[in-house]
């Protein structure tokens, strides 16, 4: 349901998406879904490489700065 609002005299309108709204809102939430995916890949990573290292990331942070 879509609720559209004017501000300036209250009116409120309540719709039905389009099919375009559908589908805009079905690709921001992939990449939405594509972005935390990514993010947790990284965390991943960065957790193995200190792992391997035999290091927190306290200690890498020490290290880098």
């Amino acid at each position: 349901m879509i609720r559209i609002v004017n501000a300036e005299t209250g009116e409120v309108i309540e719709r039905e998406p389009n099919a375009a709204e559908l589908a805009q809102q079905e690709a921001d939430q992939a990449e939405i879904k594509a972005l935390k995916d990514a993010e947790k890949a990284k965390e991943a990573t960065k957790s193995a490489l200190l792992e391997r290292l035999g290091i927190t990331a306290d200690e890498a942070v020490l290290l880098l700065g």
